[in-house]
């Protein structure tokens, strides 16, 4: 038996729900973090239930079991260890309700994951990028200080697409950030993008926002209604083929380039943490290995023995 496929429909896991309100209430866990784990769950319900799972819980035994299906499923090593550590989050809520005797997970060791780099962009494709979009229209008015705010700040794309108009101080020359967990945190601008957020303002915005429409929200998309991160995305995906960029960078492009970028100009690791959002600073290191694998990159192609 393997792994259902996303779509099937059988009985969630007991108790899916209270868990899933505890993530929200209790853990302060991000929206779209709760829903990922309420699709594993759901997987591995419909797995349970169409292998005739006896009792519940299931044993060490019968997990192991479905971690191998999905490995058959060919579910790569990054995936199965989304889904174990949902299963753990899991039981170990159910174990510490009385809901269940024990936690099976309690033995089964998370597997090792190498680690990958993201793929950043140099300054000078940044640039090109930011360049892009047409700014004689409203659109593109906007698009173009929705890329200058996201590599100034850093912001997640869910961030940058939640930003209301009160969360900007021109005059301060920050926004205030709502991240995961209901965190939040102010982010310095830097005067280009205060400068392209004054022009938009101006220009742009009141195009796209009709009275009638006004959420509040600052970059709202069509008929004045919030962006979604996947329209900005798709726009990002363009501008970077426009660009001529060798490949297409990820959702998270710029925030990448803003956290590299300052690494590689000497600034403190934990002041990129703050300004990220990272809980955990050890999140962060993983753009001094960036900046590492950039120098060792030009090493080798400008030295004479490298």
């Amino acid at each position: 038996m393997t792994c259902s496929p996303p779509g099937a429909t059988d009985s969630d896991p007991p108790h899916l729900e209270a868990f899933l309100d505890h993530l929200v209430v209790t853990d302060g866990l991000a929206r779209n973090t709760v829903a990922a784990y309420g699709s594993d769950l759901r997987r591995f319900g419909r797995w349970w239930s169409r292998t005739g799972g006896a009792g519940f819980p299931p044993m060490r035994a019968d997990l192991l079991a479905y971690l191998e299906s999905c490995q058959q499923d060919q579910l790569g090593p990054a995936s199965r260890a989304r889904l174990l550590s949902g299963l753990k989050r899991y039981f170990r809520f159910l174990a510490s309700k009385s809901l269940i005797p024990a936690d099976p997970t309690i033995e089964i060791p998370s597997p090792r994951l190498g680690r990958r780099l993201p793929r950043v962009l140099t300054e000078g494709e940044v640039v090109r990028l930011l360049e892009m979009p047409d700014v004689s229209t409203p659109a593109g008015l906007r698009d173009r200080t929705l890329l200058e705010v996201l590599y100034a700040t850093g912001l997640r794309v869910s961030e940058l697409v939640q930003l209301r108009v009160e969360s900007v101080n021109l005059r301060q020359g920050t926004v205030r950030v709502v991240g995961k967990g209901g965190r939040e945190r102010i982010v310095p601008l830097g005067e280009v993008a205060l400068d392209w957020l004054e022009r938009y303002q101006s220009r742009g915005r009141p195009h796209l926002a009709p009275s009638r429409r006004e959420t509040g929200v600052l970059f709202p998309g069509r008929g004045g209604r919030p962006l979604t991160r996947q329209a900005f995305w798709l726009s990002v995906r363009r501008y970077a083929l426009r660009a001529g960029l060798s490949s297409v960078p990820s959702p998270h492009v710029l925030r990448h380039a803003f956290a590299t970028h300052l690494v590689n100009r000497g600034a403190d690791l934990r002041v990129v943490q703050l300004l990220l959002g990272h809980c955990d600073l050890a999140t962060t290191e993983i753009y001094t290995h960036v900046a590492r694998e950039a120098l060792k990159n030009l090493h080798r192609t400008h030295h004479p023995r490298g």
